[in-house]
């Protein structure tokens, strides 16, 4: 959560007028023609930030380390070491937002995400959480509000219709983020939600009035944790009947092959690497949120899981739905939960995030938390 403040600092702006005898003046005061006027101070501009960062830690097998305490941990902002004001191991309970696709493009795959809601119900929001569902393909639904109850979520997912062929991805991410930064978040003093977007689709958009940095920067500022469920709309184009299939694409879309759309400002995954071995998804997730204003032509659900400290999953081969989202929820509810409110300068611009452990390297630990989060100029 991002708080601006605005502090004008000095007193009122004194105006030379004619003096009068111990009479008040009458009506306003007016200055005398040619008087000039003094201006007060330009206001100061503060901002504060409460940061909350879910960090997931394993072992050298890939397990969850659940006897971590508060001591433990080390938490940098722009390189200052921070004061952890909160900790908490998988006990916060969680507001979640599916994000599902309804597009027409994935309808053979629509039977296995309707399957989902009783899994995300027991997996995810858990008996203390609560969650809602926004569904998209060329247009943006809430078809879910807010609700603490597993029977209108299974049925709202078990319910889905096939839309258009559309896919506003990042519109409908956007409004996600709306829903989720109206919810009580923990804080220094409140015990809130943890705040969780779940999207399940392919990383595809067409249509969207936002772009991905843009939602990005919200969510990071909303301490939102994107998870991501990627499905394939070429699996989906495989498991057609010969009469409905459309033709398979040449290039998996989100691939580093795939041609960025005329006009699109050249990322580095489709300018310097295309020929290259990818560059890492977190770099990418930083460049994103850096440059919000501009375009990204790939890997948009790898990238929003690594800007929040998030995971994506493809549901692809021996990978099903159920079984990534199972994974999902387990890690949600092993997690440990660092807050602080950030000292020092708090700039314009991307603040870098450094979660560590004492001797992670010699326990042969690996952390995993969001890399950071965006400021932007205040407004007055």
């Amino acid at each position: 959560m991002i708080k601006r403040v605005v502090i004008f600092a000095g007193v009122l702006a004194m105006v030379a007028l004619p003096r009068t005898r111990a009479q008040a003046p009458e009506g306003p005061m007016i200055p005398q023609p040619g008087t000039p006027i003094q201006k007060g101070p330009e206001p100061i501009k503060i901002q504060t930030v409460l940061v909350n960062t879910p960090v997931t830690v394993r072992n050298e097998k890939g397990e969850m380390v659940h006897n971590l305490e508060e001591t433990d941990f080390r938490i940098s902002d722009n390189g200052a070491l921070q004061k952890i004001t909160h900790f908490n191991l998988g006990g916060d309970p969680i507001s979640l937002v599916v994000v599902v696709e309804m597009s027409a493009r994935i309808s053979p795959i629509l039977p296995q995400i309707r399957k989902s809601g009783i899994l995300i119900t027991q997996t995810v929001t858990g008996p203390t959480g609560e969650g809602a569902v926004v569904g998209f393909d060329d247009r943006v639904s809430t078809l879910l509000d807010f609700t603490s109850s597993p029977d209108a979520m299974e049925k709202v997912m078990s319910g889905l219709p096939v839309g258009t062929p559309g896919t506003k991805l990042f519109d409908a991410m956007s409004k996600a983020v709306e829903l989720l930064s109206a919810r009580p978040e923990v804080s220094e003093t409140e015990l809130g939600h943890r705040r969780v977007m779940l999207v399940i689709a392919e990383a595809h958009d067409s249509g969207s009035e936002e772009k991905l940095g843009e939602v990005l920067r919200k969510a990071q500022l909303a301490n939102i944790t994107i998870y991501a469920v990627g499905i394939s709309g070429m699996k989906a184009d495989l498991k057609r009947k010969p009469e409905q299939k459309a033709p398979i694409r040449a290039t998996p879309e989100g691939t580093f092959g795939t041609p960025p759309p005329p006009g699109t400002i050249q990322t580095p995954t489709t300018d310097d690497n295309a020929n290259a071995q990818a560059p890492s998804v977190l770099a990418l997730a930083v460049w994103a949120v850096s440059h919000a204003k501009d375009q990204v032509t790939a890997h948009q659900l790898e990238i929003a899981a690594a800007a929040t400290g998030g995971l994506h999953a493809s549901a692809w081969k021996h990978r099903t739905i159920e079984r990534v989202i199972d994974e999902m929820g387990g890690e949600l509810h092993a997690q440990y939960t660092l807050t602080y409110t950030p000292s020092g300068e708090n700039t314009d611009g991307y603040h870098q995030i450094n979660v560590t452990v004492s001797k992670e390297k010699e326990r042969g630990l690996k952390v995993r938390a969001r890399p950071g989060y965006y400021l932007g100029v205040p407004e007055i």
